[in-house]
């Protein structure tokens, strides 16, 4: 028989420079040894022949010290070992031992007696007929679980193994006397022998969910992962069915996955009990497979510890840690997913639900410079995983949406206040006020029973002083005490008079109206480290406000109040949330804390019931946190979006059309926005970054977003309109393909989500977006701008814009870069076109003018929408303007659109020289190259009335591609006969018109 020994890592060690020795009979190997690291990842397979089951695999871990002369090969001191006797692997099903943690036992001598040494992950696998013991036959001690009943081993060979282990563990002092090294060589005690001691019998999955929860009913429910939420989501089913359909042994549900993804050799291990930290027991399992291989990286093997942190029956929580070895970098890190399955909100129907959120972190075991890349990478992975994930839960249970709640459910709130007295009770129950109190009672008995004293010193009839220092001392005492209470009153009073201030007023108007439920509040900060706060809240979106009610010296205030802010004509996007401490109606309040709801990347359902952290040193020392419902609803339906749209029409200066609900769904999955949100406009252009991206920009009422899918890798995101301090114009340069840019800056710490598709970060870390190769520079730039100041100008700028005139056909962009852009080396282009034509330079020259005969000509060659900027002068002998215009399908089966900038400058012989620089978009690698012309345009002195025009062309490539010498072949003849036909045109037009003027 063989056993197969797979060594896969370790953690916990106490060293960072380790490797592992294995022995089984005088067989041995090692590992290769991993520096700099803790928690070292072999993942090495070894093979060792067998010939009894009552041998041992013995496993040594080392600390490697190049230093040791004492060593061979440099090894140093011993960290722990570990045994596992052969015959535990034969009593497992199919004779493997799943991916098991063994803890390493110290030695009993050495620089790391008694330390805990940490754990080794390994896998054992035995094949073979040596001693034709087969899995029915050598059921040994084993780890109880719901699959496997335990059995009584039978065979004689079997009961021979175990007599010679017997052996050899009453005769082991006796051979540690004789061989110091195998003095350590004791029973380890693993997590795995733990198992076998100490495990109770689990006949079932439901009876370890019960025996969880009677073990650690009192475990708080984890914090979501710090990478992000991948699912959030509520489905019309009860939370114990959830976590059994998700989690229970062999699932049906997994099973389908696995083949929805291509996973192959699938094989979840037994659910077993372990004790963790603080002595808290819980439920773990190893689970195997392959996962298919992607366009970048081949097929790879992963290994899942999935373990149960909570189970009370309601909540359930899952910690999975994936690992993947054989990917790049894949010894580096970790992914770490946590499924949290809570109860959810009663349906209308009366059903139960349950929330399912799952969130994830990327764990990395040792610095890389591939961090960033790995953490996109892992990203987009488990966002399509997951994706795919959601979709087939859906196909199994109904989704719950917010449409499905009862609205007037989750605003139920308990209303009852305390009345007036008992909060005045409460508020004066407390040392100043009873310490005056009880000092005025004892001055006025004192009074009472004290006879008038005789006047002394400066004393008269009716005004006594005090006769000591004593005297004045207690009067001062009395007079602070009195003051103190008479500002609690005062403030009392002021704070009551504030009660409810806008609890209760209803919305007014029609559009978008925001409701918010104000439940309650915890940990609150103070300012005053005597006393308690007296918070009160004030809600803030799109330059409306409500206040709640004052809540007098607490921490932890329950305001159960419902807030209805009037509706807006914009659709909001962002939530401003403030706590204050009440100090005085003449006072200003101070800043208890703050937050910023982003109401588009939550969904509904988040929004209907959250907790919103604050912000601010106070706050979050305290962990201060709100209790919110919120609750965005669109009065008027689609009415409403269509007179924002008919709104926006005047200020942008185009006609917006409602989109299709076909379109705008597509539209919301893309971005993952909620229902509500709405496409206005989108175009395609290119974003710059290190590398040209070719796809469409889309407008909505509240977001810019960016989708892009080049040979299937994919680039989204989004931000919003209010993130956007700054929008610049740059003029066409080299890099833009002889096209205008639109440059959009962010406020600093604004669209981090967004960071990945930004090409640079300023020096105040505000993201730089880059956006060119527009159809239509003109109309693209004048909606995003008009939008864009419209989201985030006030009301009186808003009025001011619209009364300034509007821009007047043809985009004007400063040009002062592009003097260079023109300029191209002779012996670089080659002449396509020259000709004697009898035409004076200026009528030649009306080609180029912009008016009737440029465009009679040009719509003749095949051009629609042709449209001309006016001739700029950049310097006194340079003149510039750009041109656009479509091809129709008889000059370009693609149609494309065309954008042109030219300039012109006299020649000493009373010529011009034209350079144009072409740009062709939305044609298969339109943005690789761009082609370049000059027309030199001179007289010919021996013939009046006649001139020579002479054209050159040349490709200017951006980028390398195997198609460069076809399709330079291609446009050079295309544009060649294209010339020629242009300026036969342009003569016959000339004469014709010269012969109707002579008539």
């Amino acid at each position: 028989m063989k056993l197969y020994v797979y060594v896969l890592e370790a953690k916990g060690l106490p060293v960072k420079e380790s490797y592992a020795k294995l022995r089984v009979g005088k067989v041995k190997s090692k590992t290769r040894v991993l520096k700099n690291t803790s928690e070292p990842v072999w993942n090495e397979e070894f093979a060792f022949r067998i010939n009894h089951v009552d041998e041992e695999l013995i496993i040594s871990v080392n600390h490697h010290d190049d230093d040791s002369v004492f060593h061979h090969h440099g090894s140093g001191h011993l960290l722990g070992r570990v045994r596992v006797p052969v015959w535990t692997v034969c009593a497992e099903e199919n004779q493997t031992l799943q991916p098991t943690w063994f803890s390493l036992q110290s030695p009993k001598t050495g620089k790391f007696k008694n330390r805990d040494c940490g754990k080794i992950l390994i896998t054992l696998s035995v094949h073979g007929q040596g001693q034709e013991i087969s899995s029915e036959e050598s059921e040994g001690p084993h780890v109880p679980t719901q699959d496997l009943p335990r059995k009584i081993p039978e065979g004689k060979q079997l009961m021979k193994a175990i007599a010679n282990r017997f052996e050899k563990l009453f005769n082991k002092n006796e051979e540690s006397s004789k061989d110091d090294s195998l003095s350590e060589l004791s029973s380890i005690p693993s997590d795995y022998e733990d198992c076998l001691d100490e495990s109770p019998p689990v006949s079932s999955f439901e009876e370890a969910m019960e025996t969880m929860q009677s073990k650690n009913d009192e475990v708080e429910m984890p914090e979501n992962l710090p990478g992000g939420i991948l699912v959030d989501k509520t489905y019309v089913v009860p939370p114990q069915d959830l976590n059994r359909f998700l989690f229970a042994p062999n699932s049906q549900f997994n099973r389908e996955m696995a083949e929805l993804q291509g996973t192959t050799g699938l094989q979840e291990g037994n659910w077993t009990f372990k004790s963790g930290d603080n002595n808290i027991t819980y439920l773990t399992r190893i689970v195997t497979y392959t996962k298919a291989a992607t366009k970048l990286i081949k097929s790879t093997k992963a290994t899942e510890e999935q373990s149960y942190s909570k189970a009370d029956g309601k909540n359930f929580a899952v910690l999975v840690s994936v690992s993947t070895p054989d990917v790049p970098y894949g010894s580096t890190f970790k992914i770490e997913l946590l499924y949290k399955i809570l109860p959810g909100p009663e349906s209308n129907s009366g059903e139960e639900s349950s929330r399912l959120i799952i969130s994830y972190r990327v764990n990395f075991l040792q610095s890389t410079l591939m961090k960033g890349m790995i953490e996109g990478g892992a990203k987009q992975g488990l966002k399509e995983s997951f994706d795919q994930f959601t979709n087939k839960l859906s196909q199994k249970f109904n989704v719950l949406e917010t449409t499905d709640l009862n609205k007037d459910q989750m605003m139920n709130l308990q209303t009852e206040h305390m009345s007036d007295w008992e909060l005045a009770r409460e508020y004066f129950c407390n040392f100043t006020v009873v310490s005056a109190l009880l000092m005025v009672v004892y001055t006025l008995v004192h009074i009472l029973v004290t006879a008038p004293s005789e006047i002394k010193g400066l004393e008269m009839n009716g005004f006594d002083l005090p006769d000591s220092i004593g005297e004045v001392i207690t009067c001062g005492i009395l007079v602070i005490s009195l003051e103190r209470v008479y500002y609690l009153v005062l403030h009392f009073l002021h704070a009551r008079s504030q009660r409810g201030d806008d609890h209760g007023v209803k919305a007014q108007g029609d559009g978008w109206s925001l409701t918010i439920a104000l439940v309650e509040g915890v940990n609150l900060a103070w300012l005053d480290s005597t006393g308690h706060p007296d918070p009160y809240v004030i809600f803030t979106c799109n330059g409306k406000t409500r206040t709640s009610s004052v809540k007098l010296q607490t921490h932890n205030p329950q305001w159960n109040e419902i807030l209805e802010l009037d509706a807006m004509e914009e659709p909001p996007s962002v939530l401003e949330v403030e706590v204050f401490d009440f100090d005085g109606p003449f006072v200003k309040a101070d800043s208890l804390g703050r937050a910023e709801i982003n109401l588009i990347k939550h969904t509904s359902t988040e929004l209907a019931d959250m907790w919103v952290p604050l912000e601010g040193k106070l706050a979050q020392s305290s962990q201060s946190k709100l209790h919110l419902r919120i609750f965005l609803e669109n009065n008027k339906g689609v009415e409403t979006i269509k007179e924002y749209l008919t709104k926006k029409e005047k200020e942008v200066g185009k006609k917006l059309n409602l989109r299709s609900p076909h379109r705008n769904s597509t539209f919301q999955k893309l971005f993952q926005l909620p229902q509500e949100e709405f496409l206005i406009s989108d175009f395609s252009c290119s974003l710059r970054r290190k590398m040209l991206l070719q796809g469409r920009l889309f407008l909505s009422a509240r977001t810019v977003g960016f989708h892009s899918n080049l040979f299937g890798h994919k680039t989204t995101f989004f931000f919003l309109w209010e993130d956007i301090e700054d929008i610049e114009v740059l003029p066409p340069t080299l890099a833009s393909f002889g096209s205008p840019s639109l440059v959009m800056i962010l406020q600093k710490g604004h669209g981090l989500e967004a960071r990945h598709g930004a090409k640079s970060q300023d020096e105040q870390g505000r993201l730089r977006f880059y956006f060119q190769s527009f159809v239509s520079f003109k109309d693209a730039s004048r909606t995003i701008m008009g939008l864009w100041r419209t989201r985030t100008l006030t009301p009186d700028q808003k009025a001011q814009i619209t009364e300034e005139p509007q821009e007047q056909d043809g985009v004007h962009v400063p040009m002062e870069d592009t003097v260079y852009l023109l300029d191209v080396e002779d012996d670089k282009m080659s002449k396509v076109y020259s000709a004697q034509l009898p035409l004076s330079i200026t009528s030649l020259m009306e080609i180029f003018g912009g008016g009737t005969l440029e465009h009679k000509v040009m719509e003749k060659s095949g051009c629609l929408n042709y449209t001309t900027t006016s001739w700029e002068t950049v310097n006194p002998n340079l003149h510039e303007r750009r041109v656009s215009y479509k091809f129709n399908r008889q000059v370009s089966i693609f149609g494309e659109e065309v954008t042109c900038t030219q300039q012109k400058s006299p020649l000493p012989n009373k010529g011009w020289t034209i350079n144009e620089a072409l740009t062709l978009h939305n044609i298969p690698f339109g943005d690789f190259y761009y082609v370049h012309f000059r027309y030199e345009i001179q007289n010919i002195s021996s013939t009046p009335g006649a001139c020579k025009c002479d054209i050159f062309m040349a490709i200017r490539w951006l980028k390398n591609t195997m198609f460069q010498q076809r399709i330079t072949y291609n446009v050079t003849e295309k544009f060649t006969h294209r010339l020629k036909e242009i300026f036969d045109i342009v003569e016959k037009e000339i004469l014709l018109t010269d012969e109707n003027l002579a008539r």
